[in-house]
């Protein structure tokens, strides 16, 4: 094996595929990347065995091969390189670089005792805005269920052209609060095809879309979904990775049709008057309690500490329907709020025992969901 490319390239490949490397105790090759020269071109890949990374690397190959070396040591050691070109070649089972006037040998495994990657298998595919699929991401892996007691709670539930929305539906709740995200599909199978993403692969797909973009990448990005697979193609690499077996909760349940009272306030001054009645609160529970006077246009925001002492508040809102109260974890609703990108946001209550919502003002592809603090 031997081939040259710019340090640019082989950096960007490398950032790419590194943080999937990771210490296994009985595949040591695990924390190793993949390179492998052909006439067509390189490769270089990361795998866990659950996700898989593949990056195509724009070089001159002299001689095809393969080999494997750890991921950290060849990344960091690449980030020092000052040359503009790199020179790697395969010498007496070890990665020789050469790099104007210095070289460097990397010990590795072989390339024989990596595992196999999955192909993609291109069966529902699917066109999306690289933009408009990381904010959708953005907006909802945050609320994912943190531990796997209910492992389909532990993914962001991806649903295309369903019933509800002729596109994609991105929606996670931990059974204490709830996001979801439309997203407009630009070509794609229409039928209803549903998985469920892990977090860490949710989260990890974000990475790889800011790091395209940041590389000039494409506007959009590829999408396929199987029936235990979803893949992604973008920029100049492919990852594959396996979803969580399973059926969603029917989440639609729980979002109200209507609402018996209506708020609409500025969202930074609302998040400001969280944030101080936040301060005197019990840890642990978080409880803020938010009352909506009707007939004031106003709403009401007050806490209380044995520890602390307590804090009330008001702030002026535009208000319809009747008089309403409900208790809830300062903490989630700062989450969702800070998700939400118009000036002003529209705060909808039934009752102090039921869902409420928050979402921005105007057509809004996004709804928050918060579950009450029972008293």
């Amino acid at each position: 094996m031997k081939f040259s490319c710019t340090k640019e390239n082989l950096l960007y490949s490398l950032d790419v595929v590194s943080p999937l490397a990771q210490k296994h105790i009985h595949l040591p090759v695990l924390m190793n990347t993949h390179i492998v020269a052909t006439e067509s071109g390189v490769s270089i890949s990361t795998t866990n065995l659950e996700t898989a990374i593949r990056v195509q690397v724009r070089a001159k190959v002299e001689q095809t091969g393969s080999f494997t070396v750890p991921a950290k040591t060849l990344l960091d050691f690449v980030k020092l390189i000052t040359t503009d070109q790199v020179e790697l070649s395969l010498v007496n089972n070890e990665l020789f670089i050469k790099a104007g006037s210095s070289s460097t040998k990397i010990k590795g495994i072989p390339a024989d005792e990596y595992p196999v990657l999955p192909d993609v298998e291109e069966e529902h595919a699917y066109v999306i805005s690289v933009e408009n699929l990381k904010t959708a991401i953005e907006k909802t892996v945050f609320s994912v269920a943190k531990n796997e007691i209910r492992p389909e709670l532990s993914g962001v539930f991806f649903s295309f052209f369903s019933e509800r929305f002729k596109g994609l539906i991105c929606a996670s709740t931990d059974s204490y609060r709830l996001s979801e995200m439309r997203v407009v599909v630009e070509q794609g199978t229409e039928e209803l095809v549903t998985c469920i993403v892990p977090a860490r692969v949710a989260y990890e797909i974000n990475r790889l879309l800011q790091l395209g973009k940041n590389h000039d990448g494409e506007e959009r990005v590829r999408v396929w979904v199987s029936e235990n697979q979803i893949a992604i193609r973008y920029d100049n690499f492919e990852m594959t990775n396996r979803l969580i077996e399973g059926n969603y909760p029917d989440y639609t349940q729980i979002i109200p049709d209507n609402f018996k009272t209506n708020a609409t306030t500025n969202i930074e001054i609302l998040k400001n008057k969280i944030k101080a009645a936040s301060l005197f609160t019990t840890i642990g529970i978080n409880a803020v309690s938010f009352d909506l006077n009707v007939s004031e246009n106003n709403i009401g925001i007050s806490s209380t500490s044995t520890q602390t002492g307590e804090h009330s508040s008001e702030i002026d809102a535009v208000l319809t329907g009747e008089e309403n109260s409900i208790l809830l974890n300062h903490r989630y609703v700062l989450d969702g709020l800070s998700h939400i990108e118009t000036d002003d946001v529209e705060f909808c209550v039934n009752s102090k025992d039921a869902p409420c919502l928050f979402r921005g003002t105007g057509t809004n592809p996004y709804l928050y969901i918060v579950m009450p603090i029972r008293q």
